[in-house]
Parts: C-alpha cells; sequence; structure tokens
C-alpha cells in the first residue's frame, strides 16, 4: 500500500469522514479544527472550502522578508558594496523567511494527507476488533477534544510573548549588526525582525511542536489497549508498519529547523571565520536530535512490539517443533503419524515454508520505523549541514580529485 502523501496540496478539507472496513471513522486530523486554524479562517487566510496552504506559505514568507529587504535597499543596508555588515550576508534571516516559515506551513498538507489515513488502518486492518471499537473511537474523540482545546494555546502565546520581550531587550548583537541605526541602535529593520520575524517562526515551531506532543498522547493511549498484531505480518511489525508514515508527518519540520540553523553556522564560517570542523559535533547532535524527534511518539508501541515478538517467537517455536517432530517421524524413522493433519496444514506448507514463517517472527521490529521514512527524515536534517560543509570543501575540488583517482 503507497503511502497516502498524494493530493496533500490539494486543500482537501478533510472534513469527510474515512471508511474503515465496514464502519466510518472521525478523521483525526493535526492542523485542522483548532484555535490556530479557526483564527486563520476568521482572518481570511484559509478559505472555507479549503486549507489555504500555498498562499499562507507566500503570505507569511513575504510578511516576515519583503518589509526587512525594502527597508535595506532604501536604507543602503542590502548589499556588500552598500556597507560592512549588510542584510544580504545574513543568511539565517533569508532561510527563516523564504524556506523555514513556508516549510513549517507546507508541513500541514503533508499532515493532513498521513494521520488520518494512518489511523483508519488500525479498523481496516483488523488490529483494533469489534470489542476495542468502543475504546478506540474515545481515543480518537478525545484527542480532537484536546486539540481543540484553549488552554496549549495560551500556553503557547505566554511563551512567544516572554521569549520575543527577551530578546527584544537583550538581542543577539550579531543578528541586528545589520540594522544598526540612531542613539540607540534600532531601526526600522530590527524592530521588524524582533517583533515580527522572530515571533511568527516561534509561534510556527512551537505549534508544530504541540502537534508532536499531541499525536505522541493520542498514540500512547492506543497502543495501551489490547491490540490485534500478527507477528508473521510482512512489514516485520506485526501488521503496524503504516505508523511509519507519521515520521514523514514532521519531516518539514525537520528540514525547516536544520535549514535555519545550518543558515547560522554559514554566515559564522563566511562572515566570523568559524571552522567548519569545530562545528562536527554540533552538527551530529542536532541530526540525531531532529531524527529522534519524529520517532519519539512512535517509541509507544515499542513495549507492545517487544511482548508480542517475545511471545510469538515461544508460540511459532512450539508450533514448528511439533511440525519438525511429526515430519521426522514420518519421512526419517518411517513411522506411522496417528494426526498428520498438521503436516497437510495448507497454511503451514512444506518445511521451507515453516522456517520461513518462523524466520518472519525472528525479524520482527520492536520500533516502528522504516528505513525509507529514516533516510526521508535524516535526509532533511543532514542537506542543510552538508551544505555548509561544502564551503569549506569545494566541490569542484573534490570531483578533480576523485576523478584523478580513478584515472
Amino acid at each position: 500500500m503507497p503511502t497516502p502523501v498524494e493530493g496533500a496540496m490539494n486543500g482537501d478539507s478533510g472534513s469527510h469522514r474515512i471508511q474503515a472496513g465496514t464502519a466510518t471513522l472521525e478523521p483525526f486530523s493535526l492542523v485542522r479544527g483548532d484555535l490556530f486554524f479557526r483564527l486563520q479562517r476568521r482572518l481570511g487566510l484559509i478559505p472555507a472550502d479549503g486549507s489555504g496552504i500555498l498562499r499562507r506559505a507566500v503570505l507569511y514568507s513575504m510578511l516576515c522578508w519583503l518589509p526587512l529587504v525594502v527597508w535595506a535597499w532604501v536604507a543602503g543596508r542590502m548589499l556588500p558594496g552598500d556597507t560592512a555588515d549588510p542584510l544580504l550576508a545574513h543568511y539565517d534571516i533569508h532561510v527563516r523567511c523564504l524556506v523555514s516559515v513556508p516549510l513549517m506551513i507546507l508541513a500541514e498538507g503533508t499532515a493532513q494527507a498521513i494521520v488520518p489515513t494512518g489511523f483508519s488502518q488500525f479498523l481496516r486492518r483488523g488490529i483494533v476488533d469489534g470489542n476495542m471499537e468502543p475504546a478506540f473511537r474515545d481515543i480518537i474523540a478525545s484527542g480532537i477534544r484536546l486539540r481543540d482545546r484553549v488552554y496549549p494555546w495560551i500556553m503557547i502565546a505566554g511563551l512567544v510573548l516572554a521569549w520575543t520581550t527577551v530578546t527584544f531587550i537583550q538581542p543577539d548583537p550579531d543578528e541586528i549588526s545589520w540594522a544598526k541605526e540612531g542613539a540607540d541602535g534600532r531601526s526600522f529593520g530590527a524592530w521588524w525582525f524582533l517583533l515580527v520575524v522572530r515571533p511568527v517562526f516561534s509561534i510556527l515551531l512551537l505549534v508544530w511542536f504541540w502537534r508532536l506532543i499531541l499525536l505522541g498522547i493520542v498514540l500512547f493511549r492506543i497502543a495501551r489497549l489490547p491490540l490485534l498484531l500478527v507477528p508473521s505480518h510482512p512489514d516485520r511489525l506485526g501488521g503496524l508498519g503504516f505508523l511509519c508514515w507519521f515520521s514523514l508527518v514532521f519531516s518539514p519540520l525537520v528540514l525547516a529547523l536544520s535549514a535555519a540553523v545550518a543558515a547560522h553556522w554559514a554566515h559564522a564560517v563566511l562572515h566570523h571565520g568559524v571552522q567548519v570542523s569545530s562545528l562536527y559535533v554540533e552538527m551530529a547532535t542536532l541530526a540525531v536530535v531532529l531524527v529522534l524527534l519524529t520517532i519519539v511518539p512512535l517509541f509507544s508501541f515499542t513495549p507492545l512490539l517487544s511482548r508480542t515478538r517475545r511471545q510469538a517467537l515461544a508460540d511459532y517455536g512450539v508450533l514448528l517443533a511439533l511440525h519438525g517432530r511429526k515430519v521426522r517421524q514420518r519421512w526419517i524413522l518411517g513411522e506411522r503419524v496417528e494426526d498428520d493433519g498438521l503436516l497437510g496444514a495448507p497454511e503451514l506448507g512444506p518445511v521451507a515454508d515453516t522456517q520461513t514463517l518462523y524466520q518472519s517472527v525472528t525479524a520482527m521490529q520492536i520500533v516502528p520505523a522504516s528505513k525509507a521514512s529514516l533516510i526521508a527524515v535524516a535526509g532533511a536534517a543532514i542537506l542543510p549541514m552538508a551544505i555548509v560543509i561544502a564551503i569549506q570543501w569545494p566541490l569542484q575540488e573534490i570531483l578533480i580529485g576523485l576523478v584523478k583517482t580513478l584515472l
């Protein structure tokens, strides 16, 4: 089954019910229906019949970036020839506005495409049966109520307000060095960066952290149900392979954060003489943290998968031992086997098939993360850092060196 990312940007409202076998499941969305969504819709940023993702990405990006560029251009602070410390050299500001902010908006499309479909798989695959279905639906409903509460957003607003106040009173001198003007060193550019660009970035970042926590809470509650896993399932996760999709929801967030930090490092390397080699530990730490961030909600299923694997190894071991003993009695020892129903069972097949069955149980994973999903998330984390590394490792020289080595 392909991952449900097709149509992520088509503006689907997500208000329909998802068919889950013979039942319908109220779709759980991370990005629709909460206070932030309702506020944007009331302001006309989100249309009544869609999500307005593309136009919001452009709007937020230009709101942050365009006034800075216009002021810097008029004030002669934009290009290297105009001043010793131009805005153009502060890559982190441009990347925040033109890359990170749009990515955190565009990520809503990915989330809306994956999350509701992912939750429907619990019913469609029979992992949640009729006896568990009422409890499962209660968990989904409680998750929707938690998403729609006001209290998390009050906390987000309070944190952004506090951080904005602190950074406004004591800003990082390097961040606004390009906009110093007047007696207090503050100009329109500095004010806009401190009071608009940084708060917008912080709000979007905290919103996605809250969504990560919310998803973790819902998955944790589902993992406590007596789910009906299939140890021999080819996805090596007992049928929970669709959970790997959820880590992809946060890959745009990973790219946005990595790009913002990498742009700051690039400025330090090119304009402050910092050696790339001195950043390797920080880069590795950031990459590991960002990858772990996307799979932490999935660790809720690790105890269940571990118990299922351990029990399945014991159960399948007994079954295959009995099967192998009957095969030996019948074909090696030539003895008469009274009950050969096990030998003729089409579900087990020949000896080679029974061994494959046991090997599939042995290969069962206890962390719901696939190689493809990990590569996608790790790639999003590493790509911006690789660009920074390439600053002091010229690509042309590397390619010439490789060609000379090969030839």
